[in-house]
């Protein structure tokens, strides 16, 4: 029997299994924090790698914020990439920024705010790089993410949506177990479920992660949450629109994930995207980002 090698060098899988816990909260002094002044309002941003490097704009979604990519950013700026995140309007250091803030002002979030807020971002970055963009949509943020596309493709290189809501209409109803229930509740019932369920630990996080979440929810504007779950109970149908681009296309998701693996694959399959599946759950970019990060290269390379 062969012996193994042990001084070859750990694979990205292996790398995510040894990944320890740590304080969310605190990011490294490498890490540049800043504020745009977005059309909802001030987003809190951060950003990391070569401010000449080609931009890689990673958007998080409902509940979420920036640090959720906090593993990947390291890894897709040693790569040379300029990566940059930023809080969604109403999500945790951005709570301020929301539709009283538009011109006119307006009630609620909306697509529209969200889709306008990450065209203005990318806008910036493209501008300052003189490069398409590498965009990632987590979860919600993957279908405004897809919007944003559709409407100006010209600013994207490539397009990943990570655990993007797969279906369009009442997008809820293909959630694993509790999917035919959703339609029974509204945004604030929905939200109150969604919140609970995080800081409840339902689905088992590491305890520096859990403190994080936890923490965040202080900051974050419930009504931001409410109004994100009543739109993905109206999702957008984006099959043609992001079928007839041509920039490369990824979907990637956990085996885990909320939705099952075969409605990701058919929303891949119906897009002209390529599908990549992890060990994980809802939440590659804290758990397999090593994996993540590798297929993102492959896909920007192809740009």
């Amino acid at each position: 029997m062969a012996q193994q090698d042990s001084t070859a060098p750990e694979t990205a899988e292996q790398l995510d299994a040894a990944l320890p816990d740590f304080d969310w909260a605190q990011l490294p002094p490498s890490f540049r924090r800043s504020t745009f002044d977005a059309p909802s309002g001030a987003l809190a941003a951060i950003q990391l790698g070569d401010p000449a490097g080609q931009p890689v704009v990673l958007v998080p979604g409902a509940t979420g914020s920036k640090e959720d990519f906090a593993l990947m950013m390291p890894l897709l700026a040693a790569a040379g990439y300029n990566t940059i995140s930023f809080d969604l309007a109403g999500q945790y250091e951005s709570a301020a920024a929301g539709p009283e803030n538009l011109t006119p002002a307006q009630r609620n979030y909306s697509y529209e705010l969200f889709t306008d807020d990450v065209l203005a971002v990318l806008r910036d970055a493209v501008a300052k790089a003189g490069a398409p963009a590498h965009v990632v949509g987590y979860s919600f943020a993957g279908t405004v993410a897809g919007l944003a596309c559709a409407r100006n493709p010209g600013l994207f290189a490539s397009l990943a949506l990570l655990g993007c809501p797969p279906l369009s209409g009442q997008s809820l109803r293909g959630i694993s177990r509790i999917g035919p229930l959703t339609g029974l509740a509204g945004g604030r019932a929905g939200a109150a479920l969604m919140i609970w369920g995080i800081k409840a630990n339902v689905i088992p996080v590491p305890p520096g992660r859990l403190r994080f979440v936890r923490e965040r929810f202080r900051l974050t504007r419930r009504q931001s949450v409410r109004d994100i779950v009543g739109l993905m109970q109206r999702s957008p149908d984006l099959t043609r629109d992001l079928a007839r681009l041509e920039l490369p296309k990824l979907v990637a998701v956990g085996e885990h994930d909320l939705w099952p693996t075969h409605l990701h694959a058919a929303f891949a399959a119906s897009t002209g995207a390529a599908l990549a599946v992890y060990r994980s759950g809802h939440s590659p970019c804290e758990t397999s980002p090593h994996q993540l990060s590798e297929d993102l290269l492959e896909l920007f390379a192809r740009a």
